[in-house]
This record gives structure tokens, sequence and C-alpha cells, in this order.
């Protein structure tokens, strides 16, 4: 089989620290909304078991048919949309299952009938690269923000880091994460008190449909998950330079969310900071066998489907500093790539340093994330700069 001839140990450690970093960085997020709609332990493992196995498959499906890394993820920004509005609401577990559904449809119109794709095609690649540095370049600065409270964790994941690059290019993020376990473990900062042993096991939960949790609920996470992660998600994958059938793959996403949203499946989604991760030279340096990090992260989230707390235990065991300090590590060829092709045209230079601005700033206006505002700005800088709404005439 050709995914094991493009085997690679840099591939199998990207693909490792993409499940690492997006589960760690907003697995609480998915209990707290579970919770807050009253959900039982036994359907918050089931709300494991639908993502894992829902990302897993999309993740490794597709890459192993296209040939190119397709990475798939949960909406962090609909994590907390729901969590926020189950505590304020009061929605029924039924509720919040028939606006996953209404949610995903609504991302299966936006995908198959390509809406969403057109508008991305109208955005400026130096627009689009802007997007990508400013998502990521959180997580680079989370790196120096994380040594104030473990600087010589930090410290020496940044020197193993800096050797890796020099003696072992390849493998410089896989060297690093384990340098961090090592030193972590023998500090005592692993957390594995957070390790449940049970497995998950699917547990149905019949929708409930009302207009008000559709407008509550299944509104928000839509725009939320379109916005803030497929937008950013797209950017990814053509600052990469992979030319992959975005609205199909959108449209799938939807498709998958809705079969397994009565199991606590929601707001799947093109993943962004963690397709970094695997779209990088970091994942391989050929870019056409790049996809194997993506199977194998579908393969680990595949893992955390069946295993449930298990494994969210064991991701959660690892100390927040390690995990910010990986994921920037792992980003900083991404963050560099995306500016140098913002920065390239004087043309369109002020636009894109405004996209990257407003991006980075994390602002979030009328529950939409910055990623969504940063592309408004960048553009709307663009039209005012090139717009001419006069003809001028040689006389």
């Amino acid at each position: 089989m050709q995914f094991f001839k493009d085997f690679s140990l840099s591939a199998l450690s990207a693909g490792f620290v993409a499940v690492l970093v997006g589960v760690t960085s907003s697995v609480a997020l998915v209990f707290q909304a579970a919770q807050s709609f009253g959900a039982t332990p036994a359907q918050i493992s089931s709300w494991m078991w639908a993502l894992g196995w829902g990302i897993g498959l999309c993740c490794a499906v597709p890459s192993l048919i296209l040939r190119q890394p397709v990475m798939v993820a949960w909406s962090t920004p609909g994590a907390a949309v729901l969590a926020a509005a189950g505590l304020t609401g009061g929605f029924s577990m039924g509720e919040a299952v028939g606006a996953f559904m209404v949610s995903a449809a609504l991302i299966v119109l936006l995908g198959f009938s390509g809406w969403f794709e057109k508008l991305m095609d109208r955005i400026p690649a130096s627009i689009a690269a802007a997007l990508l540095a400013g998502v990521l370049a959180r997580f680079g600065l989370q790196v120096f923000e994380s040594a104030q409270t473990a600087l010589p964790l930090v410290l020496t994941m940044l020197l193993v880091y800096l050797l890796s690059r020099r003696l072992l290019p390849r493998y410089a993020v896989m060297c690093t994460l384990l340098a961090g376990i090592a030193y972590a473990a023998s500090q005592g900062l692993m957390h594995w008190e957070q390790v449940q042993w049970s497995l998950a096991r699917p547990q149905w939960t019949s929708p409930v449909f009302s207009w008000q949790a559709c407008i509550s609920l299944a509104l928000p996470l839509c725009v939320v998950t379109m916005a803030s992660q497929n937008l950013p998600g797209v950017a990814v994958i053509r600052s990469a330079g992979y030319q992959m059938p975005i609205s199909r793959l959108i449209g799938g996403t939807g498709v998958v969310n809705l079969l397994l949203a009565p199991f606590g499946a929601f707001g799947l989604n093109l993943a962004a900071i963690t397709a970094a991760i695997c779209m990088g030279p970091e994942a391989h340096a050929d870019p056409s066998k790049r996809y194997t990090a993506a199977v194998w992260c579908g393969l680990f989230y595949v893992l955390i489907g069946i295993f449930g707390a298990v494994v969210a235990g064991l991701l959660a065991a690892f100390p927040k500093e390690l995990v910010t300090a990986i994921a920037g590590l792992a980003l900083l060829g991404s963050i560099g790539g995306g500016l140098l092709v913002a920065m390239q045209q004087d043309s369109s230079r002020e636009p894109a340093l405004i996209t990257f601005l407003v991006t980075l700033s994390g602002v979030v206006i009328a529950g939409v994330g910055s990623a969504f505002w940063g592309v408004v700005a960048g553009s709307l800088a663009l039209f005012v700069q090139q717009y001419k709404p006069w003809r001028t005439t040689e006389r």
C-alpha cells in the first residue's frame, strides 16, 4: 500500500502533535458544552465517541483518496457558543441535538452549493496569507508567554528545537516533543489524575426541533463554524499550495456531522491550526507525502473515539505550557511563510497588515471571531485603496 511506502516518523509525529494540540486546547470546552445541556457521564462519553470517529474518518479517508493532507477538527468557537447558550437558554439535550442537525444541514448546503468556495475565490492571496499568519501567530506568542510559568521546560524545548532544526530538521518537532515530555515527567508535572479508565460508547439522543434552539444554537454554531473555522481552514490549504475540492470537503463534513449529531457530534469543519502542523515541511520534506500526517492524525482521533475519556485524559495530562510550546514551535515555519506571502506586494501590503493585526487581536464581535473580521477589515482597506469610481482620460 502506498501509504506505508510514504511512511515517515516525522509525519507520525506531526499527526500526534496535531491531535495533542487540538484536543488539549479545547476538550474542556466540549465537556462544558455537554454539561450545560444536562449531559450525563454516558452522554459526554458518547460526544467524544462521535467527535473522535467523525473527525478521524473525515481526516483519514479523504487524505488517502486525494493523497493530500485533509485536516478536520471540531469547532472550538462553536463549543464556546454552545456552552454559553446552554447555560443561559435552558435547552435540553434533545434540543441541542436538533440544533446540531440544523447547523450541519446548513453547512451541507453552503458546501455542496459552492457558495462558500466562490466567496473564498474572491479573497486575494495576500489577504488569505495574512489571515493565516494572524491565526497562527497567537500560538507563536504563547511559546514565550508560557515561559513565565514554566521557564525551564520552555527553555529546554526551545533549545532542543533549535539544535534539532540544525542537525535533524525533519524530526525537530518530534525531538522537541519527546524532550518536553521527558522533562515534564522527571519534574512530576504530568497530571495523571486526569486519566479515567473507561471506554466510550455511543448513546442515541432523539432530536427535538424548536425555533428557539434553531435561533440560539443552530445559527450561531453554523456562523462561527464557517467564519471562524472553515474560512482560515481554506486559507491554510491554499497557502500550503494544495488544490482540493473545497466545496465537496465542506459538504462532506456536514454530512458526517448530520449522521453523528444524535450521538453528540457538532461543528465538524476544516482545521486551521492543526492543518498547518500537518501541511508544513516539518511533517515531511515532500509535499506529496504530507497526506500521511493527516492519516495518522485521523487514526489517533479514531482512538479517541474508541477509548474516549481514557485518551482525552492522557492528552490532558500534559502540562498546558508543554502543549502551547510545542504548538507554537511547530507552527513557526507556517507563520513565517504566511507573512512572506502577505507582505510581498507593495499594492496590498497595508491591507494585508491590517488583516494580520485584526486577526491576531482575537477580537470577537457579535459572537464571530477575529478571523472573519480580519478578512473584512483587510478587504475593505484593499477596496478603499484600489477602487477607482471614475475613469481617467488623456487630454
